[in-house]
């Protein structure tokens, strides 16, 4: 086995560079492919080989490719399954880079080759993070304070066991004091179609938003300085994936948020039933298509996510209302330097009223207008509608693995885009209150250029000029993709 797979990859490799001289002038990739080596019009698949997985198991990385073993197959509708599989293995996040090559071994006969390079899967990252919603509001509205910055530690395992389970521990402190820990099984049957997670989390605060006013959020801090909100939070998540693009997920979860008596001199409706504990069960659905080619900044593909969440499942829960969210985001490739991007989100609260802690609206993560950084958009019903074209002014690789002391840091990619765009939407609040209707229940719309640099590991910046308008106008620094 071993000398005919050295065999197979040295014809290769010849071939290869036959086709590479053919290709550079100016023939397709097919027509190059079948002027070196005459491909035939069909071919069947011996073997599938993978290289590289020094931790990962072959059966995760297989359980992606929709091409199979001992299958013919037309040679055009092979390579463009060849090229979605790629993009599925890479979107496990568990690689730095992923090639999948056809090898031809005789007549009518290929091998595949899956080559793969490991990340680096056991982090532990240093926290120093704001505790604000973005860059804007710790910068402007908060003016700058050191005070409201997070510190401490996660560590992430992301291929645990090398099944691609996931384990986050996170031990933080300074403005928002947290315990956190996450372990998910993506797989817990042969089949690979069945998954469990589940999460525990301990928060602690002594300086919390109680309310908004005038579209921004007000925030206190008893004279004592004592704690003011205690959080407790679990649930545990079961998954089905039938399909490569389709995801189910059903999750059941209990809440409980303890308050300071001090709280209620600032805000009496922040909780609804007349006490300074609020505890729920909760339950939810949610259907994920997602066919994006990169999910950390997609240029091309599709995601729709829906979900339907009941609050209060007893009679005794403190809190009982429904929740409707649907996100449909499409992304076109126009040629290698343009691209478009829009996503459109819809929430909505059944009830009218809901505690302060349930608050929903533009200006809290992931809904947002440009423009509207500083401000929170309170209500039962929001609609945003986000985009952005796309122009990629750098698309560079560096091999710094001489550099780097650590394996799955062996290259460093850099994509700049220049971007220009347009976001608007609505936030329908029904309880109409006073200090807040400069902005609820109106049209709203920003727009602006910006640059979005994307590294490795996933890590996106956004530095972007936006105008609203009501006519404000600043720069604004992001750390994600705006979706």
């Amino acid at each position: 086995m071993r000398i005919r797979y050295f065999l197979l990859i040295f014809f290769s490799v010849s071939a290869m560079g036959l086709i590479q001289k053919s290709y550079a002038q100016g023939d397709t990739f097919e027509d190059s492919l079948r002027i070196a080596i005459d491909i035939p019009e069909r071919v069947t698949i011996n073997n599938i080989f993978v290289v590289g997985n020094q931790r990962t198991r072959k059966n995760i990385i297989l359980r992606e490719l929709d091409i199979s073993s001992g299958v013919t197959y037309d040679w055009e509708d092979l390579i463009s399954m060849i090229e979605a599989d790629q993009k599925k293995v890479f979107n496990l996040l568990l690689f730095n880079t992923v090639e999948i090559t056809p090898l031809i071994t005789g007549e009518e006969l290929i091998e595949i080759l899956v080559t793969v390079d490991e990340r680096r899967y056991f982090i532990p990252s240093p926290i120093f993070e704001l505790a604000d919603r973005n860059f804007a509001e710790w910068w402007t509205n908060q003016n700058r304070s050191l005070k409201r910055v997070n510190y401490g530690a996660r560590f992430y395992h992301n291929n645990v066991g090398g099944r691609n389970e996931k384990l986050r521990l996170t031990t933080q402190f300074g403005f928002t004091q947290a315990f956190d820990l996450l372990y998910s099984f993506p797989f817990i049957d042969r089949k690979q179609k069945h998954g469990l997670a589940f999460q525990f989390s301990y928060l602690t605060n002594k300086t919390i938003a109680v309310r908004s006013a005038n579209n921004r959020q007000v925030f206190y801090t008893n004279e004592n300085e004592d704690v003011l909100r205690r959080n407790f939070s679990s649930f545990i998540r079961y998954s089905y994936r039938g399909s490569f693009y389709n995801f189910h997920f059903v999750t059941l979860g209990y809440n409980n948020i303890r308050v300071n008596e001090d709280v209620f001199t600032q805000n009496e409706n922040y909780f609804l039933h007349g006490d300074n504990t609020l505890s729920n069960f909760v339950a939810s659905y949610n259907f994920r298509h997602d066919r994006r080619n990169y999910n950390a900044y997609p240029t091309q593909g599709a995601l729709l996510n829906l979900g339907l969440t009941k609050f209060g499942l007893f009679g005794f829960d403190d809190f009982k209302d429904w929740e409707f969210t649907a996100i449909a985001n499409r992304y076109w490739t126009f040629n290698d330097k343009f691209h478009l991007a829009s996503g459109l989100t819809v929430n909505s609260f059944f009830g009218k009223r809901q505690p302060f802690t349930s608050v929903r609206g533009i200006g809290y993560m992931p809904n947002f207008i440009r423009g509207y950084e500083f401000n929170v958009i309170e209500g039962q019903q929001l609609l945003v509608h986000k985009n952005s074209l796309r122009f990629k002014l750098l698309d560079l690789e560096y091999a710094i693995d001489d550099y780097v002391p650590f394996e799955g840091f062996s290259t460093l990619p850099i994509k700049l885009y220049l971007s220009g765009n347009f976001d608007h939407g609505y936030v329908n609040d029904r309880n109409r209150i006073p200090e807040n209707l400069r902005l609820t229940n109106k049209y709203l719309f920003g727009y602006g250029p910006g640059l979005d640099l994307v590294i490795f590991y996933d890590i996106v910046f956004r530095l972007e000029y936006s105008l609203n308008n009501v006519g404000e106008g600043n720069f604004f620094f992001n750390f994600k993709a705006p979706f």
